[in-house]
C-alpha cells in the first residue's frame, strides 16, 4: 500500500507540473460525459451534474457529451474532455479529474480529492469538490485562434478556357441593306425594297394535309365515343337461388382477424374475415368468395355462380 501511494503521488506531481504548462484559453468547451467509465448508470451519485456545475461556475463553457454544438462536431479539438479517475479504498473515496484533448492525451490532471463519508453521493461530492481545487488558480478566457496565423499558399484562379466564344448577333442594318437596292446618280435614280411584308393571307392547304386532318378528326371522334357509356338492351338479371343447407358441422377456429371453419376431417372449408359490420364476414375458400352473415339466428354463406347468387346455410360452432 505504501509503495502504491508513492507511485500515485509521483504520478500526480509529474502530471500536475506538465498540466500547468497547458494554455486553457485555447479551448472553447469542456465536455462532461453523462456516464463515466466504471459507473453503470448515467449521472450516478450525481457525478456528471456536479462536475458540469463546478466547471460552469469557474467560467468554462461546459456541455454534456450528448449535446455537442455544430462547431465542436466539425472540430473536436475545440474541446477538452473530462475523465473521472477513481482510486477509492475500502473506507476512503478518492477521485482525480483529468482533462484530455481531441487526441485522447491528458493535458491536465487535478490533485486527488478524498472523502471518508460512508454515503456514496456525499463521498463523491466531497472528493470531486476537493479535486476541483486544482482549478482554483486558473484564469480562463477563451481566445479563438486568429485566422492567418498559419502561412497559406496564395490561391491562383485561372480563367483559361472558361470563356467560350460568343456568337455575334446579326447586324440587322446590314441585313436590311441587302434587301434594298438603290442607285442614285445624275443619270439613274433607282430604288427597290425586298423586305418581307406581313400579311393575313393564308396559303391553301394541300390535298394531303386536308386528308390527314380529316383522318385525325375521325380518330378523335371515335375516341370520344368510346368513352361514352354503352347501353345494352340485354339486361342480365341476377337471381338468388333457394337457400341450401350444407352437410356437417363447421367448427370455428379463431384467427387474428377472423376465423377458419373446419369440418370433422378436419379440413378447412372456409376462412372468414371481420368486416365493418357486426356478424358479417368476408369469406374465401375453394374458389368461392362471398360473405358469411347471421340472420334470424342462422348463418348463411352467399357467393356467385355465373349470374346466379347462391345462398347456403351453414351450421357453425363458435
Amino acid at each position: 500500500m505504501i509503495l502504491k501511494s508513492i507511485v500515485i503521488t509521483v504520478f500526480l506531481m509529474v502530471s500536475f507540473i506538465g498540466s500547468s504548462q497547458v494554455n486553457m484559453d485555447d479551448y472553447k468547451y469542456i465536455v462532461v460525459p453523462k456516464r463515466f467509465d466504471g459507473f453503470r448508470n448515467e449521472n450516478q451519485h450525481q457525478t456528471s451534474t456536479l462536475i458540469k456545475y463546478l466547471f460552469s461556475k469557474k467560467g468554462f463553457v461546459t456541455i454534456y457529451d450528448d449535446n455537442i454544438p455544430v462547431d465542436l462536431s466539425i472540430d473536436r479539438c475545440l474541446g477538452l474532455y473530462v475523465d473521472l479517475i477513481e482510486n477509492s479504498s475500502m473506507f476512503t473515496t478518492k477521485t482525480i479529474l483529468a482533462l484530455k484533448d481531441c487526441k485522447g492525451e491528458e493535458v491536465f490532471l487535478s490533485q486527488e480529492g478524498k472523502s471518508k463519508n460512508k454515503e456514496y453521493k456525499g463521498a463523491f461530492n466531497e472528493a470531486i469538490t476537493e479535486a476541483f481545487d486544482s482549478f482554483a488558480s486558473l484564469s480562463y478566457t477563451y481566445v479563438p485562434k486568429e485566422e492567418g496565423n498559419e502561412e497559406e499558399e496564395p490561391i491562383t484562379i485561372s480563367f483559361k478556357n472558361d470563356i467560350k466564344k460568343v456568337d455575334q448577333k446579326p447586324d440587322l442594318k446590314k441585313e436590311q441593306d441587302r434587301l434594298v437596292e438603290q442607285i442614285s446618280t445624275e443619270e439613274i435614280q433607282y430604288y427597290k425594297d425586298r423586305t418581307p411584308i406581313e400579311t393575313d393571307y393564308k396559303l391553301a392547304k394541300s390535298p394531303v394535309e386536308k386528308k390527314m386532318e380529316e383522318q385525325q378528326a375521325t380518330k378523335d371522334d371515335q375516341s370520344f365515343k368510346s368513352m361514352e357509356p354503352v347501353q345494352s338492351d340485354n339486361k342480365r338479371e341476377q337471381t338468388v337461388s333457394t337457400p341450401k343447407v350444407s352437410n356437417g358441422t363447421l367448427y370455428a377456429q379463431e384467427l387474428p382477424n377472423g376465423y377458419q371453419l373446419v369440418d370433422s376431417t378436419p379440413k378447412i372449408q372456409l376462412k372468414i374475415f371481420k368486416s365493418s359490420m357486426p356478424n358479417v364476414y368476408i369469406a374465401k375458400g375453394d374458389g368461392r368468395d362471398g360473405v358469411v352473415y347471421s340472420s334470424d339466428g342462422k348463418w348463411f354463406f352467399e357467393y356467385h355462380e355465373g349470374n346466379q347468387i347462391v345462398k347456403e346455410e351453414l351450421n357453425i360452432k363458435f
